[in-house]
């Protein structure tokens, strides 16, 4: 993937991510956060996702609840460190016509085909999937 690809990407990724993020907070305005629910495998089969959960543990994260966060989808704290370093990363790259998060994406889904890293990662995943199953996220 060329870099300029992969940037458009993410930035758009993430812009997505905090316009789902304002959509979420404005609803709790009205409604329950737990009442908002858009997963596709949560509303077809009615066992949540391994990331279900996500939105809740971003906003307990960033409402300064760490704890809660881990708890609710250790997945969240992940997408809150890319959501908030992502976009910077990438808008220094482009001032300083650099391309190191583009080289750390490179090598990173180099490291990922790895069996040695990708098993592991991919046995999380089932076990963050097993431990969403037993919460009835």
């Amino acid at each position: 993937m060329k870099r300029i690809y992969l940037y458009i990407i993410v930035l758009i990724t993430c812009i997505v991510g905090y316009a789902w993020l304002g959509y979420v907070l404005s609803q709790s305005q009205t409604n329950s956060v737990k009442d908002i629910n858009v997963c596709l495998i949560k509303n077809v089969l009615h066992i949540p996702c391994p990331s279900c959960g996500s939105t809740r543990a971003v906003l307990a994260l960033w409402n300064g609840n760490p704890e809660a966060a881990f708890l609710i989808n250790p997945f969240g704290l992940i997408i809150s460190l890319i959501l908030i370093v992502a976009p910077l990363w990438i808008i220094f790259d482009v001032l300083r016509n650099k391309k190191s998060f583009y080289n750390i994406y490179q090598k990173t889904e180099e490291t990922l085909k790895k069996k040695q890293y990708s098993i592991p990662l991919i046995a999380l995943v089932i076990g963050n999937w097993i431990w969403n199953i037993i919460k009835n996220q």
